[in-house]
């Protein structure tokens, strides 16, 4: 599967709660599969979905979902220790590994590589980090979600992207929907 499929198939589970959503095509794809006021779409600063979301679970208790790349995460590794030092159970990371910049034109990334992110999340203290192939992905995150556990997934996955416009959403009205999701 690709990264389209993926969020594609696991729409159903991320549509009720917050989710911020990584730049350029993951966004992109989320707001053609499952456009709603509860997702923040990331349409620049790459490697911050993680820490935004993180930030955001923090300061309420809402389930909050950050889905990420690896080539972002790779851009942000300090947001692993901040995550496991301070884990809050209402928070789920998901890093969708597919070993490539995907945004950028499918170079490969560390992660393609040598670079295991789960073992790096587990190396920085994070507790409860799961890997799965993306076949496998929806019951996780689902029971991820459901639990009072501090969660990051890293799903394998094939790289490749599908042809989609851009989001035509100001970024000011993506901003305002979501903060009045979040005090809903």
């Amino acid at each position: 599967m690709i990264r389209s499929e993926i969020l594609k198939e696991i729409a159903p589970i991320l549509n009720p709660h917050l989710v911020v959503c990584n730049i350029g095509l993951p966004s992109q794809e989320l707001h053609m599969i499952d456009d709603n006021e509860r997702n923040f779409y990331m349409l620049g600063t790459m490697g911050l979905s993680s820490s935004i979301g993180f930030g955001l679970a923090l300061s309420q208790d809402k389930p909050v979902i950050s889905i990420d790349g690896d080539g972002s995460v790779l851009t942000n590794l300090g947001t692993l220790p901040t995550i496991a030092n301070n884990a809050t159970g209402n928070y789920t990371l998901l890093i969708i590994d597919n070993g490539s910049y995907g945004s950028t034109g499918d170079q490969p990334t560390y992660a393609g590589m040598k670079t295991n992110l789960t073992d790096v999340a587990r190396a920085c203290g994070c507790e409860n980090v799961i890997e799965v192939q993306d076949k496998d992905l929806a019951p996780v995150l689902q029971e991820a979600v459901d639990s009072d556990q501090m969660t990051i997934i890293v799903c394998k996955c094939d790289s490749g992207n599908i042809k989609l416009p851009v989001i035509t959403l100001d970024p000011v009205v993506i901003r305002h929907r979501f903060m009045e999701a979040v005090k809903a």
